[in-house]
């Protein structure tokens, strides 16, 4: 057989045997690691990870890691038995810190941007504002006195206060905390004056009169906060969200990673589970891998930019 006619049949048996190891997966329990207990990415991957484990035959169980999350995924190997479902943190962790022992775009492969949720501004009802023109006012007459609750640095409540006080120019400090969850429970308990945020964090809070809503970061008004006027209407050009997604360690078979896209997709697509999620204050988005790893490079170019020019570092 000559070298030509080998090299076809080596590619025709390549091609044979991705859809084969494709079809035996899974065939043992999968992880969904994530970040601290109680945040709208623990509950997300809870919920997503009951659909996986009806549609693949497997158990899938959720492990918080906290920060460690991105570290174990991608020194996991890459046979789509560990996965990951955490937000921007994971992409923009290389701007606020030096060193961070990976690269988001080489050694972690997009899988499906799930969900999306609408920053919302909330204060505790101690706070005397109403309005996000309040809110500036109350900052500037009283500079450094105001704080912020705010969980991982760079993730969206941090990034999205930071980008808030650069754009209207005031002073409000940062009380950092373990994770949204414990950052939400902070403000609730009244340890924190306001906080920028994922409306699924918040939403029972609002509802229950614990926290007061000021506005939310959409450029238009948004539909699961019909009621709320945008910051944007105060502070023209202010956009925050926050967008959650599943990723696979590097080296993972693309018949996977689309076979995983297409089932977490099916399962929070279902009428009765996006309604959960709608009712929550989530939005789900499910894309296709290459959707999601565009919106991430979009990410990177825009706060990456008000990372450096606030000097925002670890």
């Amino acid at each position: 057989m000559g070298s030509h006619a080998r090299a076809l049949l080596l590619s025709f048996a390549a091609m044979l045997a991705l859809p084969a190891y494709a079809q035996n997966y899974p065939n043992k329990l999968i992880r969904i690691v994530t970040s601290s207990p109680g945040s709208t990415d623990d509950w997300g991957a809870r919920l997503i990870a009951q659909e996986m484990t009806k549609s693949l035959g497997q158990p899938v169980i959720v492990e918080n890691r906290g920060g460690l999350a991105v570290d174990y995924t991608v020194k996991s190997p890459g046979d789509g038995y560990t996965l990951m479902f955490y937000g921007n943190t994971v992409w923009l962790l290389p701007f606020l810190r030096d060193n961070v022992g990976y690269d988001p775009l080489r050694d972690l492969i997009p899988v499906t941007l799930a969900i999306t949720s609408p920053i919302i501004v909330v204060a505790h009802p101690s706070l005397p504002v109403r309005s996000i023109g309040e809110l500036i006012a109350f900052a500037k007459a009283k500079p450094g006195q105001l704080n912020y609750a705010s969980g991982t640095i760079g993730a969206s409540p941090h990034l999205a206060t930071e980008l808030f006080k650069a754009m209207t120019q005031t002073n409000i400090v940062r009380i950092p905390y373990k994770g949204t969850g414990p950052s939400v429970i902070a403000l609730v308990a009244g340890e924190a004056d306001l906080m920028f945020t994922a409306l699924g964090s918040v939403a029972p809070h609002m509802k229950s009169g614990r926290l007061r809503a000021l506005a939310v970061a959409t450029l238009k008004p948004s539909a699961l906060v019909p009621e709320l006027p945008t910051v944007a209407a105060t502070v023209p050009g202010y956009e925050a969200r926050s967008i959650i997604g599943i990723f696979a360690p590097a080296k993972t078979p693309a018949a996977i990673v689309n076979q995983l896209q297409q089932e977490i997709a099916r399962g929070i697509n279902r009428p009765e589970v996006k309604e959960m999620f709608t009712n929550a204050g989530v939005e789900v988005v499910a894309g296709t891998p290459e959707e999601f790893t565009a919106v991430i490079k979009a990410d990177m170019a825009r706060l990456g930019k008000v990372i450096r020019d606030a000097g925002i570092h670890e």
